[in-house]
Formats: C-alpha cells, structure tokens, sequence
C-alpha cells in the first residue's frame, strides 16, 4: 500500500487546527442554467445526507445547507484525510424575474437539483397593435397621426 506524506500540508491544518483558524465551509459546486421558462441549478453535495439538506429563501436570497458527518469506526486512525466534513453553505441572490414561491427540490446521487420557473410577469409577452378605424388623419393629445394611405400621400408631398 503506498500512501503519500506531504509534511507541509500536514503541518499547515495542523497549525490551522492548534492555533484555532476558523475552518471555511467546504464547497459546494454549482451549475445554473436557463431552460426555456425554468431555471435549473445543480449542486454536487456527494454524502450528503438528504435529511440535513435545507433549501429556503428569503427576500430574493436562496440558501442552501447542508451537512456531512463522518461515520468512522471506533479507533480508526486516518492514514489520509482528504473529504472534508461539516457544514456546507452558499447563497444566491435571485432575481425578481423567478417565481421563488414554486421552487422544486430533489437529492439524488448526489446531486441537489433546484428547478425555479420564470415568473408571469417576466416572461416574454406579444404587444398587440390596434389599428385606426377609417379614419385616415386622427388627433392625439394636440398631435395629428397620419395613418395608411393618408401617411403615404402626406410623405410623398
């Protein structure tokens, strides 16, 4: 069994540990991408378990935590230690344009996948234009439109 030793490593958690450094919440990687009307957003959280997985939101803000415990038997002693354990945050700040009250969840090998559909009122709409009645010259407001065949006639003289 080959195992390897980097003593400078080591050394530096070993320091950070003694000397009491605030350990940063692992990270957590995301993919987010735009599906038509939906928002998907994809977080690798490999052991996790679902039951300490928390998704919520506040003003525009979604948070996502999470936790990873290590199960190690009774006087193991680590040769390599490389997954880190603990608590796992991170925030985004949605925009007014998701609907944050129709977010969908779901843990599944490892992955948290958050789909967030597109708001009503920031999706594309088809502005409908009316048209003049018969009459070629109509008044808006102290300003004359010309229309149809008047314009025409109007542009060319």
């Amino acid at each position: 069994m080959l195992v390897r030793f980097d003593p400078f490593r080591d050394f530096d958690r070993l320091a950070g540990e003694m000397l009491g450094a605030a350990r940063t919440p692992a990270p957590m990687p995301m993919d987010c991408l735009r599906d038509g009307e939906t928002v998907i957003v994809r977080f690798d959280l490999p052991g996790i378990d679902a039951d300490s997985l928390d998704v919520s939101t506040e003003n525009n803000t979604l948070t996502v935590r999470a936790e990873r415990q290590r199960r190690d038997p009774e006087g193991a002693a680590y040769l390599v230690s490389e997954r880190p354990s603990g608590s796992y945050s991170r925030q985004l700040v949605l925009g007014d344009g998701l609907d944050v009250e129709a977010i969908q969840a779901n843990y599944r090998d490892g992955v948290l996948t958050l789909t967030i559909p597109v708001a009503e009122q920031a999706k594309p709409r088809k502005v409908e234009i009316s048209r003049a009645g018969d009459s070629a010259v109509s008044s808006h407001e102290g300003h004359r439109m010309i229309s149809g065949e008047a314009a025409k006639q109007s542009a060319a003289t």
